[in-house]
């Protein structure tokens, strides 16, 4: 099945359990604009609770080049541009910049493993979007890079967060806050990515991957990737509470699965 979103260039297909999201704009390098993010925030709001991967992917050389240029300027009338948030009011520019954060957060949703394929150049909106999913694949002429600081802006689509939680607090630091791009074999050292591989073995080490992630039980998936998630924030006693809820539940479910 396939789906496309003409203004968003956002495209999507399934294959089972296994969800594709493709930002197709191959001729702007993947470059986003607020209907990209409206397309990705309707991909995750569409979930069923048969999808239990998520794969996000960029058409062409990049996975994405970040904000639409036409984005950047100061003219208020620009539609989604810089300027016009710059104009609102605060509270109305931050409640539209939410909405921009909900094609960004549902990646880490409960019931999917999210995987990001990334060729090419992943910069600011683009860096951030790889950031969101759980998992990278990179391919070895791939790099990341997070501009805002240097354009006097800051990275607003969840990628501080996730950033920090994957690299920690100094590398993330630096890297918000230079600028700089992080090239695949730093990002594979760092832990930012989880496989780095030549361009023509992405497609084979994500199909890889995707199969090593479905082959589990889905109700164990789940519970396992509930608890990593909650690991990076909860204090010992409150994640030990949540294996201890999250086991018992798997182990009534398997006597009862054992009395059928």
């Amino acid at each position: 099945m396939t789906a496309a979103d003409a203004d968003g260039w956002v495209r999507t297909s399934r294959d089972g359990a296994v969800l594709t999201v493709t930002l197709d704009r191959p001729d702007q390098l993947n470059a986003q604009t607020p209907a990209t993010w409206a397309a990705l925030a309707a991909v995750g709001a569409s979930l069923d609770d048969d999808v239990r991967v998520v794969v996000v992917r960029g058409s062409g050389r990049s996975f994405s080049a970040g904000l639409d240029r036409s984005l950047f300027g100061a003219d208020p009338s620009t539609p989604g541009g810089l300027g016009e948030l710059g104009t609102m009011p605060a509270e109305l520019a931050q409640e539209r910049i939410r909405g921009y954060q909900g094609g960004f957060r549902w990646l880490r949703s409960p019931g999917i493993v999210s995987v990001a394929a990334v060729q090419g150049h992943a910069i600011g909106a683009g860096a951030q979007l790889a950031l969101a999913c759980d998992l990278r694949v990179m391919t070895d002429d791939a790099s990341l890079r997070l501009p805002e600081a240097t354009l006097g802006l800051v990275p607003d689509l969840t990628g501080t967060s996730t950033l920090a939680e994957l690299v920690g607090y100094a590398r993330a630091m630096e890297v918000c806050v230079t600028g700089r791009p992080v090239p695949a074999a730093e990002a594979l050292a760092w832990g930012i990515a989880n496989a780095v591989v030549p361009a023509a073995e992405l497609d084979g080490a994500v199909a890889t991957l995707v199969a090593a992630l479905t082959a589990p039980p889905a109700g164990a998936v789940r519970e396992t990737a509930a608890l990593v998630r909650s690991a990076v924030r909860n204090p010992p006693e409150a994640q030990d509470a949540d294996e201890r809820a999250a086991q018992s539940r798997r182990l009534a479910e398997l006597a009862g699965l054992a009395r059928r």
